[in-house]
């Protein structure tokens, strides 16, 4: 979830340039006072990776009020479900009431570990922090919770610019170093606006060679 999301895809939205049920969500994050939408840049580039999921399953932590699911439901294939789950009641219910007359999608309440048992997921969009537990970036194991050539995104990155990467706070971010190097991934970062990066992982085939 980025900081100012909900302000940029307003800025977006003005411009007629968005596909109308972003639109309506992005309305309903600002009347629900939500300001951490994802970045339209980042929900551009999810639509790109949705719209190469035919008939899979795309799960996403952090629904806030949707507009992630808006973006990828604007271009997911017939027969693709879209999973998404959301830790505050009042948010869920508001997105579960909003794509109710959308049955490929699911808006689940609860912990984004939860989400697991919903895979193994085409698309994997991790955009909210998460206790310890399967879909931890620390422990995920791209074997279970990906399907192989499923593809893993992690959002509201700073773009790298040095090496090892540091978390704000200036620690090693280990999680991040973690698949850039994980031999059963390609994995990649993309600068997607000035101090906005995505890491974007997909597991290897069976038989790829590192």
């Amino acid at each position: 979830m980025t900081v100012d999301g909900t302000a940029r895809c307003e800025e977006l939205t003005a411009t007629g340039n968005v596909p109308p049920l972003v639109a309506e969500v992005i309305a309903r994050a600002r009347a629900l006072d939500f300001p951490f939408s994802v970045h339209p840049a980042t929900g551009r580039l999810l639509a790109v990776l949705a719209g190469g999921v035919e008939g899979g399953i795309i799960g996403e932590t952090g629904s806030g009020t949707g507009v992630g699911v808006a973006w990828m439901l604007s271009t997911a294939c017939p027969g693709t479900r879209i999973v998404s789950i959301e830790l505050d009641g009042e948010r869920a219910r508001q997105s579960a009431e909003l794509f109710a007359g959308h049955p490929e999608v699911t808006i689940l309440q609860g912990d984004a570990n939860q989400l697991a048992e919903h895979g193994p997921f085409d698309l994997l969009v991790l955009d909210a922090p998460s206790t310890p537990g399967p879909l931890d970036r620390a422990v995920l194991d791209p074997g279970v919770h990906l399907t192989p050539g499923g593809v893993l995104v992690k959002d509201d990155l700073w773009p790298l610019t040095s090496w090892p990467p540091r978390t704000p706070d200036g620690t090693e971010d280990r999680a991040r170093i973690r698949w850039l190097s994980d031999p059963r991934m390609f994995t990649t970062e993309v600068t997607v606006a000035e101090g906005y990066a995505v890491q974007i992982a997909r597991r290897r085939p069976a038989g790829a060679s590192p």
